[in-house]
């Protein structure tokens, strides 16, 4: 009876205590990478934003439109500090897969080898999203000072329709980055942009209907155009 005792739990718990022992050189390194790591990230961090602000880049960015266009979307923070964040992130990303792949087991290290390669599709889509967020806010008010100018009524609408369909490519650039349901985001994207470019022409037609029919009236009734000289319209 001693014997099956001795068999049934000593020897799996002897097991297993071998395997943790083994295992704590491992657990070690991975502490001092991580703890490494995200030290070295907080530096990177902290040097990325004194630089970005010695330079000048969140006056720069207020010129230009860009502190401006974050304040719409809900973020109060400078543009020296995000981009400290993101290098902070950046190097902390990496620490804790490097010190994953310390533990030197099969199953981590796979995953951190997909992360590792799945990683600059993310980076990439993150840039995607937020040069169309901003490039969105461009063309939308481009073409509200223009179509404001033109004496089109519905100016706004023809900036949001614009704002929409600049932020729907980018959307959709992103997940082709990502990878995720290609068919389905090429069709869905042919559907929203389809919609917003219908949205945009009928708000068009409408506001140019009167152009249009003072236009037809000049030429069935044979008045000269006043918005331009003789000379000029007979050419």
């Amino acid at each position: 009876m001693r014997e099956f005792w001795e068999t049934a739990l000593l020897g799996p718990l002897e097991s297993l205590g071998k395997k943790i022992l083994a295992l704590l050189p491992n657990v070690l390194a991975m502490g001092i990478i991580l703890t490494v790591g995200l030290v070295a990230a907080w530096a990177a961090g902290y040097l990325v934003e004194r630089v970005l602000r010695v330079i000048g880049l969140d006056h720069f960015c207020d010129r230009v439109g860009v502190n401006a266009a974050l304040a719409r979307g809900g973020v109060k923070t400078d543009p020296s500090r995000l981009v400290g964040r993101a290098a902070y992130w950046t190097v902390a990303l990496f620490a804790t897969v490097a010190a994953l792949g310390a533990l030197n087991l099969q199953p981590i290290n796979q995953f951190a080898r997909s992360f590792l390669a799945y990683l600059p599709h993310l980076f990439a889509a993150a840039l995607i999203l937020g040069a169309g967020y901003l490039l969105s806010n461009f063309v939308s008010q481009a073409v509200l000072i223009t179509a404001v100018n033109a004496g089109l009524p519905p100016a706004r609408l023809l900036a949001a329709c614009s704002r929409w369909g600049v932020q729907v490519i980018a959307v959709a650039m992103a997940l082709e980055q990502l990878g995720i349901a290609k068919t389905v985001v090429v069709v869905g994207f042919g559907i929203v942009l389809g919609g917003i470019v219908l949205a945009a022409a009928i708000a068009f037609g409408l506001g140019a209907k009167d152009l249009a029919k003072d236009f037809l009236e000049r030429r069935l009734s044979g008045r000269p155009d006043r918005r331009a000289p003789d000379d000029l319209r007979h050419m």
